[in-house]
């Protein structure tokens, strides 16, 4: 066997339809579009919202609460467990980039309360939450909001 007798088997594939190539093609004329209307002309056919000019279904449905996109804070988030594996004492912006615990500072590093602490630290970040404060504290360290 040659490569040049390989076949593909009978049924598994189908001659492309090319349009609009003459009469000879058996899809010349009106390629494959019939008689006028809307989706025989060029760009005749609507998006996939448009109703028949019924109005669309995200634009009837109410619209609801409000969205602070352009001004939205996107923080960096760490646990206290995170920082507690550190074994560093002083927890900056900087030194978590350094140790690669954070690819980037965003708008701030915002640390959480998941996990414990065991010695006291010096955590400086942008934004602390409730929980994260009251484990520092506990914890004989000390929080400052950069």
């Amino acid at each position: 066997m040659k490569i040049q007798d390989l076949t593909p088997e009978k049924g598994s594939t189908r001659r492309v339809k090319r349009i609009g190539r003459g009469p000879g093609s058996g899809h010349g004329k009106t390629a494959t579009k019939g008689h006028k209307g809307q989706k025989a002309r060029s760009g005749g056919s609507k998006g996939p919202a448009f109703e028949g000019g019924q109005t669309p279904l995200q634009r009837r449905l109410p619209k609801r609460g409000f969205k602070n996109i352009p001004f939205k804070k996107e923080y960096a988030v760490l646990n206290i467990k995170d920082i507690a594996a550190l074994g560093i004492d002083l927890i900056t912006p900087e030194a978590l980039l350094g140790k690669k615990v954070i690819k980037d500072i965003k708008d701030g590093i915002k640390i959480l309360g998941v996990g414990d602490l065991s010695k006291p630290l010096t955590v400086k970040a942008h934004a602390f939450s409730a929980s994260a404060l009251s484990k520092i504290n506990a914890a004989g360290g000390k929080a400052e909001v950069l």
